[in-house]
């Protein structure tokens, strides 16, 4: 295989964008991880009463994630997620003026592999999320495992992330005075595990999720672009549509629930139809359900 490697004379902008998604890959990858072993370290070393303190600040702690998280929007506006939001470039397109005075669900396709959209758009201010939707607050929805790893989960609540359990999403969509979004990558693991380029294929159903799958992906790396596991520079565009009006029913029977689906889907497709072509797609190209 002949390797292409970056040109030396790459603007030192670019180089910023890609180490901008590089930490963000590693916080995705191997963050986690590293927490966990300098909390066993801390515990094993001469410093055990801190992890001590901290264990029990996280027995305190341990229904945040599924009560709202603690968002920071210090956290939310660093410079580095501008950098990451260029890299692709990232954009959020707001079709119409959402109440902040309700709840919302957002339905967010595809997953893909790292849901670097979701991330960007929702995780951060980088694309203006606050100043498009004035009064809502972003929640993107997490597998609950990740909130159960020391430090880490400190760090991921601040850009908004929280629990994707049952209780943590009724927490958000029950607020009274509204202004929540929930944010759910739907299709999880399985659609994860299906994507690949030119596909334009989302899961029908949400699933319940009973461990973690890890697809095997490759892309480019940092001073080539022959292999490795950044992303390629390829525009995200995330487009909001108009809500799905619900009204809550306490005990909604199969046929209210598949009624409401339908619409869903139906108002998924008519947002794709109407958006596509704006952004490189062709008339031919078209949803598919799975």
């Amino acid at each position: 295989m002949k390797i292409q490697f970056a040109p030396l004379n790459v603007p030192l902008q670019r180089r910023l964008q890609t180490a901008a998604v590089l930490q963000w890959l590693f916080s995705f990858l191997a963050l986690a991880q590293c927490c966990l072993a300098a909390f066993v370290l801390l515990a094993l070393s001469d410093w055990w009463m801190v992890a001590l303190l901290y264990a029990g600040w996280l027995w305190l702690d341990w229904d945040t994630p599924t009560t709202g998280g603690r968002r920071s929007q210090w956290v939310r506006k660093w410079t580095v997620w501008e950098y990451f939001r260029d890299y692709f470039p990232l954009t959020l397109v707001k079709t119409v003026d959402l109440d902040p005075t309700k709840n919302y669900i957002f339905g967010f396709h595809p997953h893909g592999v790292l849901v670097a959209g979701g991330f960007g758009n929702f995780c951060t201010e980088a694309t203006g999320f606050s100043r498009l939707f004035p009064g809502l607050r972003s929640h993107l929805l997490m597998l609950p495992f990740w909130f159960r790893v020391p430090f880490f989960r400190d760090y991921i609540m601040c850009g908004g992330l929280v629990s994707s359990c049952k209780s943590s999403l009724s927490h958000l969509v029950s607020r009274p005075g509204g202004g929540n979004v929930a944010v759910i990558a739907v299709g999880g693991a399985p659609e994860a595990l299906d994507a690949r380029p030119g596909a334009l294929t989302l899961q029908n159903r949400l699933q319940s999720i009973m461990g973690i799958a890890m697809p095997l992906f490759h892309a480019r790396g940092v001073f080539q672009y022959s292999f490795g596991l950044i992303p390629y520079r390829k525009s995200i565009h995330t487009v909001v549509g108009k809500p799905v009006p619900v009204t809550q029913i306490s005990s909604p029977t199969s046929e209210e629930i598949d009624g409401l689906h339908r619409v869903y889907l139906q108002s998924l497709v008519e947002l794709f139809e109407e958006n596509k072509t704006f952004y490189g797609l062709e008339e031919d190209q078209h949803l598919t359900f799975i």
